[in-house]
């Protein structure tokens, strides 16, 4: 009998400190929460350290129901100041020399890369080379067959152009949004071109199944070989934006995988997105019509 398949969030686990208070967030863990509402076994994997803060972060994952390899390291955990404007839009200050940026490959980490449907790694939790051999190791371990989704995440002046492009060979899905795609086109040397061009040269270029970009208010696109997707974004009251991507990107993958066309899952995911706008934080519990 094969082993269960599982969906991980790989990268940085922190706290959102935000005015209202601390909230736990980072990308793959907000990734991996929502696949798991959809029904799937997903974890998320990064570090912690050995303080309250790190005690507190697994009291809440199992708080939430989410499943999680986190190994204890002798770094702080991670914490980042969030300063929101009018319009909820959050500006990040990540703190450095923290526990994700420590990541250990261990042999229970190589154990779940072998038996991973899909996994979503970012640019920030690359930052440090220890973590950063850690998700390279992990991605060259998965199936063939895995979804690599590459959720860019751009974050301060945590990300360098070695390691985007490294990111792009070893993933087959790349989701970005419209901000990351004007730097990017910067970056790679093609800004003249107009955003539908730069992201069929992209995937192209890298051999992908499917690129997303998210363009904020002005809707949203799926590029998939020969195909593209677009929809309007729902006019939501927006409590905070704070984990509406990964909520996005963790909703089209668990769609994905249940066998739902690219459009289909597409709208699934604008779906979900737009009720985690008008929630506070990263990680609310969606209602059941959504999940279905």
């Amino acid at each position: 009998m094969e082993e269960k398949r599982i969906i991980v969030g790989l990268g940085e686990a922190l706290w959102d400190c935000l005015p209202e208070g601390r909230k736990l967030g980072g990308a793959p863990a907000n990734f991996a929460y929502h696949a798991s509402q959809f029904g799937y076994d997903a974890y998320a994997v990064s570090a912690v350290g050995t303080d309250a803060l790190g005690r507190e972060t697994l009291a809440e994952f199992d708080a939430k129901g989410l499943k999680y390899e986190m190994p204890q390291v002798e770094y702080p955990t991670g914490t980042v100041q969030v300063a929101l404007d009018e319009s909820g839009v959050p500006a990040y200050d990540i703190k450095e020399g923290v526990a994700w940026d420590n990541i250990p490959f261990t042999p229970r980490l190589e154990d779940m890369a072998r038996r991973c449907r899909a996994v979503c790694f970012g640019s920030l939790a690359q930052r440090n080379e220890a973590s950063r051999q850690t998700i390279y190791r992990f991605l060259d371990a998965t199936p063939k067959d895995c979804l690599r989704i590459f959720d860019i995440n751009l974050r301060q002046n945590f990300y360098s152009k070695d390691v985007i492009r490294e990111s792009l060979m070893r993933c087959n899905v790349l989701k970005i949004n419209d901000e990351e795609l004007v730097l990017i086109g910067r970056m790679f040397g093609y800004p003249g071109l107009d955003f539908e061009n730069k992201c069929w040269l992209i995937l192209g270029k890298y051999d992908l199944d499917m690129l997303v970009l998210t363009c904020g208010v002005n809707g949203s696109y799926v590029f998939s070989r020969g195909a593209m997707s677009y929809l309007e974004t729902p006019k939501v009251t927006v409590a905070d934006t704070v984990g509406a991507g990964d909520s996005f990107t963790g909703a089209f993958v668990s769609s994905i995988l249940s066998g739902k066309s690219v459009p289909d899952a597409h709208r699934i995911a604008v779906n979900v997105s737009a009720f985690v706008c008008t929630q506070n934080g990263a990680m609310p519990e969606l209602p059941e019509d959504l999940k279905k």
